[in-house]
């Protein structure tokens, strides 16, 4: 594994050699919370960050593996069409904002705005969420293990959102379902592979009660 100490790098600097280091070997990355938008546009290999991460990481991920050993800030994955990343402790707002498919584990709490129009990727929270999250989403897979807070799956048009928890409030356009035995298997799959304590058969399921809510 290769060691990088980004202390005194700009990002510029780091995501070059990110980019001319992954292609055989994991890379460790230390020291790297000042910097925002690490890891930008990655289409293989593996990354670990010792520590806290800042804004912005794995922004347009194309197939990297990329994990934070503590918390990260805000927008993480934003964008991401491919790949993991995966979140040892908290994350702020804004976690898997528009993103078209790959994989985002949080083992903590994420932020307001988690899984806002997210089109096709699998977000799985090990905590709890804030305030509008999965707002306007269209494809893909929501599992909070723990609690959401106000406007929760506000103007869900597509996809699956499943809660282990409560919400304060849940948004417009929202139905809750059964679960199906293929979400039983499907959640179980996702705490095995992730290595998450929950049980599947406990869990609440949302779905879009329209998928043209602003059409009549």
């Amino acid at each position: 594994m290769k060691t990088i100490d980004a202390k005194n790098k700009e990002l510029k600097a780091l995501n070059s050699a990110l980019k001319k280091s992954m292609n055989l070997i994991p890379v460790q990355v230390k020291n790297a919370e000042h910097l925002h938008g690490i890891a930008a546009g990655l289409k293989h290999g593996e990354l670990i960050i010792e520590g806290d991460a800042g804004d912005y990481l794995g922004v347009l991920n194309a197939g990297a593996t990329i994990k934070v050993t503590k918390n990260a800030a805000r927008y993480v994955a934003d964008n991401m069409t491919a790949g993991t990343v995966i979140i040892e402790g908290n994350a702020d707002y804004g976690v898997g904002q528009y993103c078209y498919g790959g994989t985002i584990v949080v083992r903590g709490n994420a932020g307001d705005f988690t899984a806002v129009m997210n089109k096709g990727a699998a977000i799985i929270v090990g905590g709890n969420v804030g305030n509008e999250v999965a707002t306007y989403m269209l494809k893909g897979d929501l599992v909070v293990v723990g609690n959401a807070g106000e406007n929760f799956a506000n103007y869900l048009i597509r996809g699956n959102v499943y809660i282990g928890g409560k919400w304060k409030s849940i948004g417009a356009n929202t139905k809750i379902e059964p679960l199906t035995d293929e979400d039983i298997a499907k959640l179980h799959a996702y705490f095995e592979k992730y290595q998450i304590q929950a049980d599947p058969a406990t869990f609440k399921k949302i779905v879009a009660a329209s998928e043209k809510p602003f059409y009549h």
